[in-house]
């Protein structure tokens, strides 16, 4: 029999997902692939943009392209960095770490 504990992950598992996948920017939100124009439009300019530099990707026919990379930063918000990453100017990671 499971324990209570293990149950009690497994129900969180679904929202700690999601909240890794979407960004609120006051009442907005933008998810994972949306583009740079609707983040900037939605939450406006960030306090940093920093070009990374290039990444190799494939599509869905095997040809091989670069896109850009860029890393956009707002924040501190309650304390809280956010860190938005665009591929081909799509969002595609988003991470959060405390400001110190």
């Amino acid at each position: 029999m499971p324990k209570r504990n293990d149950l009690l992950w497994l129900l969180l598992l679904p929202v700690l997902a999601q909240a890794s996948s979407t960004y609120r920017c006051g009442s907005a939100l933008v998810s994972k692939d949306a583009p740079t124009s609707e983040v900037q439009h939605k939450c406006g300019g960030p306090v940093s943009r920093d070009f990374l530099g290039y990444k190799e990707v494939t599509d869905a026919y095997g040809f091989r392209n670069e896109v850009n990379v860029e890393e956009w930063i707002y924040g501190p918000r309650n304390g809280m960095y956010h860190f938005l990453r665009f591929e081909g100017g799509r969002l595609t990671d988003i991470r959060s770490k405390r400001g110190g």
